[in-house]
């Protein structure tokens, strides 16, 4: 089968659940100074816009940092945590609604050279692409990218027919969100099964 990069209307989608699950085996791609790196995407986690205390732009609202939220699905938001780490989410739902997709864990693919070096590592091991913030520096995503089309050619997201089966996929709480109450329960983190680069389980 043919490299296939997702279409807007794979993003454009109201499952904001559905869509972190449909992601897991998906191939993120960036081309940097005409380097190519990616991994297949083996862990996720899912935030909803209108009524999850765990997101972004359904607690601070429209404001600079969640506008693009609030945008065309298929985009990327792209914010730093604790002032060191570049979390990379995708856009999802359609316009108002600021559903978003944080990818959470990569394996990598292609560019391992590179991938290596970014992350000042000698081996592949779930150091290069377990977490969030180690994902996007294992491929170069910074904050210089929030707001960057997912259709274009420097960060996009290619089916490259890799089938993950619901037996696969273990949901569980997401990461890191206490303070969302009742809504930090929600299984929205999910996971590709026994694959090595996952970040640890809670």
């Amino acid at each position: 089968m043919s490299d296939t990069k997702l279409p807007r209307s794979f993003y454009a989608r109201d499952d904001v659940a559905r869509i972190a699950g449909d992601l897991l085996g998906k191939v993120l791609c960036t081309r940097f100074d005409g380097i190519l790196t990616s991994g297949m995407i083996v862990e996720t986690e899912a935030y909803n816009g209108d009524n999850d205390k765990a997101c972004h732009s359904c607690v601070h609202g429209l404001t600079e940092r969640t506008k693009v939220m609030f945008g065309p699905p298929g985009f990327a938001y792209v914010y730093l945590c604790y002032g060191i780490h570049h979390l990379f989410n995708v856009v999802s739902n359609i316009e108002n609604k600021a559903d978003a997709i944080l990818i959470r864990a990569i394996e990598p693919v292609d560019g391992l050279d590179m991938i290596l070096q970014r992350r000042n590592k000698g081996k592949l091991d779930r150091s290069v692409g377990g977490g969030p913030g180690i994902a996007s520096k294992a491929l170069g995503i910074t904050t210089q990218h929030y707001g960057m089309d997912l259709l274009g050619d420097r960060i996009w997201i290619e089916d490259r027919g890799i089938r993950i089966s619901k037996k696969q996929i273990i949901s569980s709480p997401r990461v890191g969100v206490d303070y969302a109450g009742e809504d930090a329960k929600r299984p929205w983190r999910f996971r590709i099964k026994n694959n090595s680069f996952t970040s640890p389980a809670k």
